[in-house]
């Protein structure tokens, strides 16, 4: 996933979250969330959310690409904001946390 050059100074706050964390908790917990958000259908359940949504993603993620996701998703949702980060990754949340907090915090402030 780091093989590329400008993603190398990423990879060590991107392997303490998806890595480290992870390898102290239950592995069949990891299991059953991933089987879980694969195979769940959750399209009647973003149908009915009524309130301002802000769904973010990062265009260059690789383990979820944003028009599979992220572009169907908004059309479901009644209230939603799309915002999506060139070059950011899936861990996007981590490795660049000063953006998307800024974000986040602007979307509820309104």
């Amino acid at each position: 996933m780091f093989d590329r050059e400008d993603l190398q100074e990423l990879a060590k706050s991107f392997k303490d979250d998806t890595i480290v964390a992870p390898s102290l908790e239950s592995a069949k917990a990891h299991y059953d969330g991933i089987k879980a958000f694969s195979e769940t259908d959750q399209t009647e359940d973003l149908k009915n959310i009524d309130v301002p949504t802000l769904v973010m993603h990062g265009e260059d993620d690789q383990i979820v690409p944003y028009k599979d996701a992220a572009l169907k998703a908004i059309k479901l949702l009644k209230h939603g904001t799309l915002k999506t980060y060139p070059g950011f990754p899936h861990g996007m949340l981590t490795t660049h946390a000063e953006v998307i907090n800024q974000d986040i915090l602007a979307f509820v402030r309104g």
